[in-house]
């Protein structure tokens, strides 16, 4: 799977309203990559630090939520799949399924819940959005196996190979993580059509963060 599929989504996502300004992807720390960089994701570094950290345009993460979420909106939400194998991403795709319907494994993915049948909890969703492909590597590996697109959150030190729309983000911080799943659930329902506008998700962000 490449993310050939959903540039038209792109597309529309990035003369749409944005969700979020500079300064609140700023404060979460949206923008922090790692010291590695990947080929895959070059195209979503804006700079390097002094320190070498990568840093993440965070222009094209707000268009690639916009993105995912028209992406997730085709889907019956009931048939999404999110999971969170590191611990900060665990709290936030809870809310992200309070919110909006989509299934949830937070913590530990147990080998074949996506490809034997056989399997306790075993599940046949259309779509899985993963946390961190790194640390989300068995449910990508099911879900390739399996033909189930991906949505995932990549940082600067991700590969992209099997994975059909990136959001780039620091996919590690607890404040990032809360950011990114919120602003994907209100971006999401106003596809659905659930709420009108962005405003009207009456969620606050501090919901979506994960106990330090």
């Amino acid at each position: 799977m490449t993310e050939e599929k959903p540039q038209e989504e792109i597309k529309e996502a990035e003369q749409e309203i944005r969700l979020a300004t500079e300064e609140t992807y700023m404060t979460a720390g949206a923008h922090i990559g790692t010291r590695q960089k990947t080929a895959n994701m070059k195209d979503f570094i804006y700079k390097v630090r002094n320190d070498g950290l990568y840093i993440i345009d965070v222009n094209d993460t707000d268009a690639r939520i916009r993105a995912a979420a028209k992406f997730i909106s085709h889907f019956d939400l009931s048939q999404v799949l999110a999971v969170s194998v590191r611990q900060y991403g665990e709290k936030p795709i809870k809310k992200l399924a309070e919110h909006t319907g989509i299934t949830t494994l937070p913590g530990r993915f147990r080998p074949g819940i996506l490809t034997n049948p056989n399997a306790k909890g075993y599940l046949e969703p259309e779509l899985l959005i993963a946390t961190d492909p790194l640390a989300d590597i068995q449910a990508l590996r099911e879900a390739r196996n399996a033909g189930i697109p991906v949505v995932a959150l990549c940082d600067t030190n991700n590969e992209t190979k099997y994975i059909d729309m990136v959001i780039p983000t620091n996919n590690k911080g607890r404040r990032a993580l809360a950011l990114v799943y919120w602003l994907l659930s209100k971006a999401i329902l106003k596809e659905k059509g659930k709420i009108e506008n962005y405003d009207a998700f009456q969620v606050e962000l501090e919901e979506f963060e994960a106990e330090i």
